[in-house]
């Protein structure tokens, strides 16, 4: 599986391209770390540790939650190809092996691919930013722990939901009432719902092996009580392509709209697939912002909300582009240009889901008075990002993104204007308006865009 991981990534875009990315990480880390001191005032370490650990663990939770929200998407991206996962239906191999086989599997392609050069480049900036060394190992097994607890989490919360989703959301409800209750009632902070935070900064036998036991028991769990359907009926639909393009009566690119809306809605999960994975990155980006205001008070947490979900919205895109092919429209008299801007006007119209957690999230703080321009400062970014986004990865950005000559540059044109952004909004809320700046700059990079895809021989994936 390890081979065939890098066989598949290495295919898609170069052996050097796909390698190069973990010394991103690397780079990034270091570089964080060195100038980490600079920046201390307004980031102290414990606000930085606890960020760190819950992006792994959330990293974690979407690497074992993959398998819930892509399937069709596989199957859609590579067609009939045979991979190792699905062996069990042609050889003499259970699916419980298999399972057991794909979580090594993952544990140990992602630390390797996202946990130990994070590491190494916070070790050697450890030196020169003044952090210990024993630190730098301590994240090394502490950030290890945090992705394979979110992804124990998952695979136990995959299984549970595909012998019944009901008792799957009647475990989620209690586990948020539960964790209301212990900040609310019991006072707990972070530290002591995260497991891995607490190890860090009170390291103990018993703790570790709590963390341990978290991991690997759900884990055999789902190994155990793995449920595994071939399905073979045939799904039919009613033609709905034409009444769906007279509502999109309003756009030339009607059918390119009606067709994603059909994708969507004939894929497993539905829209709701799409909407629920992003919701739990902008879920965990709202309880961080809660933590942020602990260190920084004067941060206003709507703005700062409706920047990073500007940025964050741009993924939707990448949804919409997974499925389906250049090639499916090869024999159509339509451009690469046409089918990218179709895909653009079904983003914006699942962005309004976007709208709508923001200005809900501005009403619950009690925040109006901020609701414009928060709006307008979500409106530009997501536009620009989602226009770089377009320029760095035409109709396949999930795919050209874990390429590190593609990521580097859309990281350039993203990261600069998110810091500058964040920074400005301290002092004065309003100053983040400076992002309809990026209106035009937003409108040249969609243009090169435009002709840059349309002028390429689309690959096939």
């Amino acid at each position: 599986m390890l081979r065939e991981e890098w066989r598949i990534h290495s295919t898609l875009f170069g052996s050097a391209g796909f390698a190069l990315f973990p010394l991103l990480l690397v780079f990034f880390a270091f570089a964080g770390a060195l100038f980490w001191p600079f920046f201390s005032d307004v980031l102290p370490a414990q606000t930085a540790v606890i960020l760190i650990h819950s992006c792994y663990l959330l990293a974690g939770a979407s690497v074992g939650g993959f398998g819930l929200f892509g399937r069709e998407v596989m199957n859609r991206r590579f067609g009939q190809a045979s991979l190792i996962a699905y062996s069990s239906r042609s050889l003499p191999v259970s699916e419980q092996a298999i399972l057991l086989g794909f979580f090594l599997k993952d544990t140990v392609y992602y630390l390797v691919f996202w946990v130990f050069p994070f590491v190494a480049g916070l070790a050697l900036a450890a030196p020169f930013a003044g952090i210990p060394v024993l630190s730098a190992a301590r994240m090394l097994a502490t950030l290890s722990l945090s992705f394979l607890l979110g992804l124990s989490l998952t695979f136990i919360l995959s299984t549970v939901y595909v012998h019944s989703p009901r008792i799957l959301l009647g475990i989620l409800v209690l586990a948020a009432a539960g964790a209301a209750f212990s900040v609310h009632s019991l006072n707990a902070g972070v530290i002591s719902l995260l497991p891995t935070l607490g190890l860090y900064y009170r390291p103990s036998f018993l703790l570790l092996l709590a963390t341990l036991l978290l991991i690997i028991v759900p884990s055999a769990i789902s190994v155990r009580f793995l449920k595994v359907e071939y399905r073979e009926e045939t799904h039919r639909f009613p033609e709905n392509l034409d009444r769906l393009s007279r509502i999109f009566g309003w756009s030339p690119d009607a059918h390119l709209i009606a067709k994603d809306a059909l994708d969507l809605n004939r894929s497993d999960g539905g829209a709701g697939k799409v909407v629920f994975s992003f919701l739990f990155p902008v879920m965990f980006i709202w309880v961080a912002l809660f933590v942020l205001l602990r260190f920084i008070p004067v941060l206003s947490q709507l703005m700062v909300f409706a920047i990073l979900l500007g940025v964050i919205s741009s993924t939707i895109y990448n949804w919409v582009t997974e499925f389906d092919l250049f090639t499916s429209y090869a024999f159509l008299p339509v451009e690469v240009g046409t089918v990218i801007r179709g895909k653009l006007q079904s983003y914006g119209l699942l962005n309004l889901v976007s709208v709508a957690i923001l200005v809900a999230a501005g009403l619950g703080t009690g925040q109006v008075a901020l609701l414009v321009p928060a709006l307008l400062t979500f409106a530009s970014l997501s536009f620009y990002a989602v226009a770089v986004t377009v320029y760095v990865g035409g109709l396949s950005p999930s795919i050209m993104l874990y390429n590190a000559k593609v990521y580097l540059p859309y990281l350039g044109l993203i990261v600069p204007v998110l810091i500058f952004l964040l920074f400005v909004s301290i002092p004065n809320p309003w100053f983040a308006l400076l992002s309809l700046l990026l209106i035009p700059p937003g409108l040249f990079i969609l243009r090169k865009a435009l002709a840059r895809w349309t002028a390429w021989e689309q690959p096939s994936y």
